[in-house]
């Protein structure tokens, strides 16, 4: 009878390994599906509106500026260019400008 309850034991956990594979694997195809429809969804967004998925401008800036910074170049200087003089400047203070008077435009100030 011991042997009986063993083969029924082996029977159960080898089905229980197969639902729980099959689980997981129709758990991978539907996140592969999902992952599939948002990637096409975002090409068709990029075609109609004629620019590129935000993720994609991101990555390429990131990108960019990694191989920008790894072959030694800094921005504003090439690799044999000197640092440029530095200079001095006497330090004063900006004054704000009178508050608009009654019939005057309040972004005059900012235009001007």
């Amino acid at each position: 009878m011991n042997g009986l309850f063993d083969f029924f034991a082996r029977l159960v956990r080898g089905i229980l390994k197969l639902a729980l594979g099959v689980a997981a694997l129709v758990f991978v195809l539907s996140l592969l599906l999902a992952t599939l429809v948002v990637v096409l969804g975002m090409s068709l967004w990029a075609l109609i509106t004629g620019r590129k998925p935000a993720p994609f401008v991101v990555f390429n800036r990131f990108r960019q500026t990694s191989q920008r910074y790894t072959q030694g170049v800094w921005p504003g200087r090439g690799p044999a260019q000197p640092m440029g003089d530095v200079v001095d400047v006497q330090a004063h203070e900006v004054r704000d400008a009178p508050p608009p008077r009654a019939g005057q435009d309040p972004m005059a100030r900012v235009i001007r």
